[in-house]
């Protein structure tokens, strides 16, 4: 019997894992991806010389990385620990981190990044946030308040006991019913892990800028640090543990590691191939799924398909109302969508002092927290002041720009596109303003006269180019009533051999969840289908096909 037939919608990181998954457990993928090249929401941008990584830019968690790259056809090992002992040793990782192990360094060189984060207040100082313990209480006793030290060993062990819980114990739990997840809830309210993640910090800081260090990284997944679960401390103790990375040659060269392993297995990859729709029909009183059609009307035939596109538009646009129940328009409009981003992409002269300041990582807060975030999420208005965070990867990586420059990008929160703000008007504006305040705020001194190149994307791209509902950056808010079983489902309710992937669907979004929801996804896949044993356990020869249906 002939191998099932499995498509891909979209060739970002959450497709790509998908893809791989897919091909170690014996089915035969097709990615279709709108764009010329792989990425995604991790596409490059090249230019005179300079290379952009349009994206995601921190890698955490370099094991799941790891775990991608080790696997092979018809040997899927989805049954073995999905944290084993030794990558969770964290005396051995607490200060540095780990870089890629022996299978990933055959597709990508991933290098621990310190400090992890500068961090840098309106009055100019700063908090470098790393992994090192001594270091950080230090930094803690100078910024903070009588008794945020004492505070800040509270809040690492709650912390931890969330990170073990919500992470290491739950973290690959698909929540498909309300029972699932009510049976965890107990121990959620217990770790006080449902009140928003600043107020949660609040109880262990009297420090403002304490408060706003311990609250902010939820800001890089798309949440509100006002609004958003404290389970979200857990990324504190998921830096903590396993430090910060970088893909040498950007996340462009860690996607395509991705793109040669996946093709290794025997996948392969369609470009400039848009998706109109995902065709479904009725078989034995179900729906089922049969492929897709591309935008030229070409129709590709499957046993399953797999998106990897923002879930709004996988049931919005891409399947007919009357294949959809749980799905639907209503659903969809009473979501609420992740804030998006306004991105500058720049090349410009060295001067030789851009460490001085910076970091290859570096937060600069404006002067208001809390009202800026209201602004943000609530009010849905761009401010005056604004926060940003500038990634600048040739201080660790050089060949990123040409000789003498350097290569960056500073991104500043904005509204989604339900705010009616006129980015063709606004775009230019702004990024003077946010060149004029990196140079006269001595960031980078004298930066407009040493630019070479810039462009920039808005919440536009985000929803024309990527085609992310109303220009989200990050998918669905990553509020309590939107996550676990809120959050829509890794296995369509609607219609059998549809699935999810990626940052719209469980658990959430950020490089190390989409490689997350990768596996759960697969795991579904597997059950549905009735993948064997020897297949699941890594075991098979690779030989063996997939026979089963749904």
């Amino acid at each position: 019997m002939g191998r099932k037939q499995a498509i891909v919608i979209g060739a970002g990181i959450g497709g790509l894992s998908m893809g791989i998954r897919l091909q170690s457990l014996g089915f035969d993928t097709t990615i279709v991806e709108k764009l010329d090249a792989p990425g995604g929401r991790a596409y490059v941008r090249r230019t005179d010389g300079f290379t952009f990584d349009m994206g995601p830019t921190v890698i955490t968690v370099p094991h799941f990385i790891e775990e991608l790259f080790s696997l092979e056809r018809d040997r899927a090992d989805l049954t073995s620990d999905d944290f084993p002992a030794e990558i969770v040793d964290e005396s051995k990782r607490i200060k540095a981190g780990i870089s890629g192990g022996p299978n990933t360094s055959r597709y990508v060189k991933i290098v621990p990044v310190l400090p992890f984060y500068r961090i840098y207040f309106d009055d100019g100082t700063f908090f470098d946030y790393d992994g090192d313990p001594e270091h950080t209480r230090q930094q803690i006793q100078e910024l903070g308040e009588p008794g945020d030290l004492e505070g800040y060993g509270r809040f690492h062990d709650q912390a931890r006991a969330i990170f073990e819980r919500g992470f290491l114990e739950l973290g690959y739990t698909h929540f498909g019913s309300v029972s699932s997840m009510l049976k965890v809830a107990p121990d959620l309210l217990k770790l006080d892990a449902v009140r928003s993640l600043f107020r949660f910090s609040s109880k262990y800081f009297k420090s403002d800028k304490l408060r706003q260090v311990f609250s902010f990284e939820p800001l890089l997944v798309g949440g509100n640090p006002l609004s958003v679960p404290a389970i979200y401390a857990m990324i504190h103790f998921v830096e903590k543990t396993w430090g910060i990375h970088f893909a040498m040659g950007g996340t462009g060269a860690l996607v395509q590691g991705f793109v040669t392993k996946f093709k290794e297995l025997g996948g392969k990859i369609k470009y400039n191939a848009p998706v109109s729709q995902i065709n479904v029909t009725r078989k034995d009183g179900k729906k089922v799924v049969t492929g897709v059609t591309l935008g030229d009307g070409f129709v590709i035939n499957a046993d399953l398909v797999v998106s990897n596109a923002d879930w709004a538009t996988t049931y919005g646009k891409l399947i007919e109302p009357k294949y959809r129940f749980w799905n639907s328009d209503l659903r969809v409009k009473l979501t609420q969508q992740s804030m998006s981003l306004f991105v500058i992409y720049f090349g410009f002269r060295a001067d030789g002092n851009e460490a001085a300041k910076l970091r290859h990582h570096t937060i600069i807060l404006g002067p208001r927290y809390e009202e800026l975030l209201k602004d943000i999420f609530g009010r849905k208005i761009l401010p005056k002041d604004f926060s940003q965070y500038i990634h600048i990867p040739t201080l660790t990586d050089p060949s990123l720009a040409p000789a003498g420059h350097h290569a960056a990008y500073t991104l500043v929160p904005v509204p989604h596109n339900g705010s009616g703000i006129d980015w063709d008007e606004v775009g230019p504006r702004l990024m003077d303003i946010v060149f004029d305040f990196l140079s006269e705020r001595g960031y980078l001194p004298n930066l407009k006269e040493r630019l070479v190149c810039q462009s920039y994307i808005t919440p536009n791209y985000f929803e024309h180019t990527l085609d992310a509902h109303l220009g989200n950056a990050f998918g669905l808010e990553p509020l309590l009533v939107q996550s676990a079983f809120f959050r829509p489902h890794n296995r369509s309710e609607d219609i059998n051999g549809l699935y999810l992937v990626g940052a719209g669907t469980q658990p959430g979004a950020g490089t190390p969840s989409v490689m997350m929801s990768a596996k759960m996804t697969a795991r579904l896949v597997a059950q549905d289908y009735g993948v064997s044993d020897e297949v699941l356990s890594g075991q098979a020869s690779p030989k063996l096909s997939v026979s089963g249906t749904v």
